[in-house]
């Protein structure tokens, strides 16, 4: 059996990066293989020797790539093996023991256009729409072979392959006079794969916190329920939901169970992003569509924006109430998110700490005094003044007549 079958010049060619590629191909084929953008074949040929391969599916966007494959593959009476034309995994199906991934890497030069060897803009964005959608198609214990060159930049391949929740190991490099060539074994981290295993797919990153960073997911519930029971069309939508998924930062050292506890306690009385499950080193809550509150006041009437504030400062008082001091509430421009609903959902309680003397109403009202010249423009008539002088008796009183003294100057 050839190593690969002839080629044009539209058809990548076997090179230095083919051969060093081919090494770990070798050593790591076994199961169901999928050779990802195969050009002459030579990865998929290679995991096909391998006695432990049950089969290789070989897929290419170039039409030209998969005729001749094919035509290879008939010619020489091979089994076992496929090929596809697939822009990345778009006709691919079922899971793979090893996905192997010697993509088009260089930085797109201007007005020339060859997809076997451009990765894009920068050289990484071919990479990008890989590891995007290569877990769906990787068994939980399954590999990625992923060979990339220094003209790539190492360090944006690293990031990208962060914000999928994906462990890399360095397993060769090769120097040559231009570039650098790096070699990966990826695999599913631990929070993925315990991720997957309840049901969450499509993991991306969102952004990132001072103790964790954030990403988002689908959660299918669908495919969690232990009945074979039909479901109708509105009942199986409304099973699929978008999550947000916290995970630890590596550097943090405050443990993210935290978060969840105070979730907890804080989901019972209405307050924060509804808990769905957690585990070591993460938080999975429902995703909160909307925007910011400040963003958000610029384009509503004074009476929509009124009842928000005012349902806000009934959310502080209930931790008030609770002895749960949130902290941040004195400028929580990102920690408050309004849905189309205008229904307003607070953020980030990992900060929470239970004290006798918690000040979520007195700092949201600092925040909100701080918002007067934009609520001026929608005509509220308070004054600083006055509302830190209900603020100040709430703090001494914490009681139910000084808090509604705080609420009424917002009517």
């Amino acid at each position: 059996m050839n190593n690969s079958m002839p080629t044009t010049d539209a058809v990548y060619q076997p090179a230095e990066d083919s051969y060093l590629l081919q090494e770990y191909v070798k050593e790591y084929a076994f199961g169901r293989v999928l050779d990802m953008g195969t050009g002459s074949g030579i990865q998929a040929l290679t995991a096909l020797k391998r006695t432990n391969v049950k089969e290789v599916v070989a897929v290419d966007i170039d039409e030209e790539a998969v005729r001749r494959l094919q035509q290879g593959i008939k010619e020489q009476r091979l089994r076992k093996i496929k090929v596809i034309k697939s822009d990345l995994f778009d006709r691919v199906e079922g899971h793979f023991n090893l996905i192997i991934f010697n993509p088009p890497y260089l930085p797109q030069d201007e007005g020339i256009e060859d997809q076997a060897i451009y990765g894009g803009k920068k050289g990484w964005e071919v990479i990008g729409r890989f590891l995007q959608e290569v877990s769906a198609h990787l068994f939980a214990d399954g590999k990625v072979l992923l060979l990339f060159s220094s003209l790539t930049h190492r360090d944006k391949v690293d990031e990208r392959l962060s914000y999928h929740l994906l462990d890399f190991e360095l397993l060769g490099q090769k120097k040559l006079s231009f570039e650098e060539l790096f070699v990966y074994v990826v695999v599913k981290s631990g929070v993925l794969r315990e991720l997957e295993a309840k049901g969450i797919e499509k993991v991306n990153y969102l952004t990132h916190g001072k103790r964790g960073n954030v990403f988002t997911g689908i959660l299918d519930k669908n495919k969690l329920r232990k009945t074979h029971l039909s479901t109708n069309r509105h009942s199986y939508l409304h099973n699929i939901v978008k999550v947000a998924i916290k995970v630890q930062r590596p550097e943090s050292e405050a443990p993210l169970d935290e978060e969840a506890k105070w979730l907890v306690m804080v989901n019972e009385k209405g307050i924060g992003p509804r808990l769905l499950f957690s585990g070591k080193g993460y938080v999975v809550y429902e995703f909160v569509e909307g925007e910011y509150l400040v963003t958000w006041i610029q384009n509503q009437s004074k009476e929509t924006i009124r009842k928000v504030l005012d349902n806000l400062l009934k959310q502080c008082f209930a931790l008030d109430i609770l002895g749960i001091n949130k902290e941040e509430m004195h400028h929580p421009v990102k920690h408050i998110i309004i849905d189309k609903n205008h229904h307003s959902v607070m953020l980030d309680f990992e900060r929470c700490y239970k004290t006798d003397n918690p000040k979520n109403v007195t700092q949201f009202i600092d925040f909100i005094c701080r918002l007067r010249p934009e609520l001026q423009k929608k005509e509220f008539s308070f004054t600083v003044e006055e509302l830190r002088g209900a603020a100040g008796r709430y703090k001494k009183e914490r009681s139910i007549p000084s808090f509604e003294e705080v609420r009424a100057l917002l009517g």
